[in-house]
This record gives C-alpha cells, sequence and structure tokens, in this order.
C-alpha cells in the first residue's frame, strides 16, 4: 500500500509551510508565549485559508477532505510551533459539523477544545468531574469530552476555570469545574472510542512536525559550529546522534500517516484503528522526547540558553506527549484490547 502524499495533499503541505514560515516565526511564538499563549491574528488568518474546516464536508461549509489533510495540517503546526487552539477545533468539529455551533466554529468566532478524561453523567443528564487541565480550556467557549459511555458537548459559559501554569506557554492550560453543568450528547460509546484516537493521532503529528523541526536545527548547528578547525558535523559521535535523529522522525512520520489513514476510512473497524492510534503516540511520544534531547546535545552549551529556540520545541514535545495519554497510558491502552483480541480468538494485527 502506498503510503506517499497525494500531490494534492503535497500542495497542502508546501502552502501550509510558506504560510507559516512567512506568519508564525518563532519571534511570533516568543511573542505569543509572552502575552497569554494565543495569536489572534495568526488564528483569523487560518479561519481565511479554511484551515479549520479541512475535514468538513462541503455542503457544511468545510473543505471537504480528511484526517490525512488534517495530520498534514497538523505536521507543520506542530513545526511551527503556532499558538491557536486548531488541533482541538479539528477534533471537535469532528462531532459538532452537525450542530448550530458550527457555523462560528468554521468562522473562528468560538473556540472549541476536548478533553480525554470522562465526567460522570448524572441521573438529570447533566455532568459532574474536573477531567485533567484542559489545553486552551481558558479560553475555550465549547468542551467536547466522554462522559460514561457517551461524548458530549458543554457549554462553558459562565463555568469556573483556573489557570494552571504550563511549561510551554505557548499553550494555556486550564482546570474546568463542572458541577451538574447541562452537556448535549453528540455520540455514543463508539464516538468515544473515535474521539480518543483522533485527539492522539492529531497530538503525533504535531509530535512529528516538531521533531522534525528540532532535527533540522541540530543538523544546521552541527554543518556551522566549527571545533579543531572543522564542523562539528564531521565528527562520528554527531553523525551517528543525526543519523538516530532521522531514524526516529521517519518512523514517527510513519506511525502517524498509517494511523491518520485508518481513523478516517469508513472501511476500518474501530480497533484497528485503535491500535493503529496508540502505537502512533506510544511511538511519537518517546521518539519526539529522543529527538529534542539529542538536539540539546548537538547544541552544546548553547543549546540550554533562552535565544536559543531548542527549549520551545523541547516544551512543546514534553507537553504533546502527555496530551491525551502518554506513552505509558497507550501502552496499557493497546496491551488490553491485544489481550481482548487473544481472549476472543481474533488476529492480532
Amino acid at each position: 500500500m502506498d503510503f506517499d502524499l497525494s500531490p494534492d495533499q503535497t500542495a497542502l503541505r508546501d502552502a501550509a509551510s510558506a504560510f507559516l514560515s512567512a506568519q508564525c516565526t518563532t519571534i511570533d511564538v516568543r511573542r505569543a508565549a509572552d502575552t497569554g499563549g494565543f495569536d489572534r491574528p495568526l488564528w483569523a488568518s487560518m479561519v481565511e485559508q479554511g484551515w479549520i474546516g479541512v475535514a468538513v464536508e462541503a455542503p457544511a461549509g468545510g473543505l471537504g477532505l480528511g484526517s490525512i489533510e488534517a495530520a498534514v495540517l497538523l505536521e507543520q503546526t506542530g513545526r511551527h510551533l503556532t499558538p491557536v487552539p486548531l488541533n482541538q477545533q479539528l477534533n471537535a468539529l469532528h462531532v459538532l459539523a452537525d450542530t448550530p455551533w458550527a457555523e462560528n466554529l468554521l468562522d473562528g468566532s468560538l473556540i472549541a477544545t476536548v478533553a480525554r478524561r470522562s465526567v460522570v453523567r448524572n441521573g438529570d443528564g447533566t455532568v459532574s468531574g474536573c477531567p485533567e487541565p484542559v489545553v486552551y480550556g481558558a479560553l475555550a467557549d465549547l468542551l467536547v469530552l466522554p462522559a460514561d459511555d457517551e461524548l458530549v458537548v458543554v457549554d462553558l459559559t459562565g463555568i469556573d476555570r483556573s489557570s494552571e501554569p504550563a511549561m510551554d506557554q505557548t499553550r494555556q492550560l486550564a482546570w474546568v469545574d463542572l458541577e451538574r453543568v447541562p452537556a448535549t450528547t453528540v455520540g455514543d460509546a463508539s464516538a468515544v472510542a473515535a474521539h480518543l484516537d483522533r485527539g492522539a493521532v492529531f497530538h503525533s503529528a504535531e509530535l512529528l512536525g516538531a521533531a522534525n523541526a528540532v532535527m533540522d536545527l541540530a543538523v544546521d548547528y552541527a554543518g556551522q559550529r566549527q571545533q579543531f578547525g572543522q564542523p562539528i558535523g564531521s565528527f562520528q559521535a554527531v553523525k551517528h546522534r543525526c543519523a538516530d535523529m532521522l531514524v526516529d522522525v521517519e518512523g514517527m512520520r510513519s506511525t502517524v500517516y498509517h494511523a491518520a489513514w485508518l481513523i478516517g476510512a469508513e472501511e476500518a473497524e474501530q480497533d484497528d484503528a485503535t491500535v493503529a492510534a496508540a502505537v502512533a503516540k506510544i511511538w511519537c511520544s518517546d521518539a519526539g522526547l529522543r529527538v529534542a534531547e539529542s538536539a540539546l546535545q548537538v547544541h552544546g552549551g548553547i543549546g540550554f540558553t533562552w535565544e536559543s529556540d531548542v527549549h520551545l520545541y523541547l516544551k512543546r514535545i514534553q507537553l504533546d506527549q502527555v496530551s491525551f495519554g502518554d506513552a505509558e497510558h497507550h501502552r496499557i491502552r493497546l496491551g488490553e484490547l491485544l489481550r481482548r483480541r487473544v481472549t476472543d480468538g481474533t488476529p492480532i494485527l
């Protein structure tokens, strides 16, 4: 099976890269981190580009593409450390595209975020609980999350929220306190599973982009930094470290796009999509951190300074690592699924 990007997908990737290279430099990222972690002008530009509706059907106002195109965009937003909630908005729109909120979500005037942890569905139809710190939870108007075996959306107007300091200051975190709050059901147990898989894959795509970018920084630096009259990239130990980074990044790419294809394939079994999503999140979480740490080592002392951009990528990777489940969570999830397959006598792969 050919997993190369199609010409249209390649054109989308190249256009997104060019757009973000101009609109979201590391200077812009640092400025956003100092002013609340949200770049509103960039968000407005993304709305104009139609990115928010990339996976929404054309009759509903979107571009009518799919999960692979969403992953293409998120790889680029990860590469450029974009301080906007595109990841969360894309995930939420999968279940909100046919709701009254859709139009305002697509034009960017409403912001939706998502959570992995389940809250409790009360007998009166309300929900209660306080999920893990939610990315852009202080900013969002809507929250999509599991409530027992249902997927629900909560209007956050008037809901108490408290900010949680984050190492990556380009992403706001907040605790959202839900106490018998009205919630609208937007999906059943299968929708919950798909929601969790999308979250894992979308964060894996961002991890891929960030790891690729910080690897490129390290390789460029290795070609410029001189020691003993020659670039440090000519030394075997540095060559091997850079080669290991490339192996990790290409492994990340394979798992991300395989999973992105499966979560969007109508003929795919839910369990197969879950396996692919878990594998992608495990590999990208572990490999992404290895790449960032290796890039830091290649840079040496300057990599630890505020002026170097390496720490920006390291911080984003560390946050994306734990968002929608860290590697340990997905190893447990994968193990439980495989055990069930063995018990049921179904093929493991």
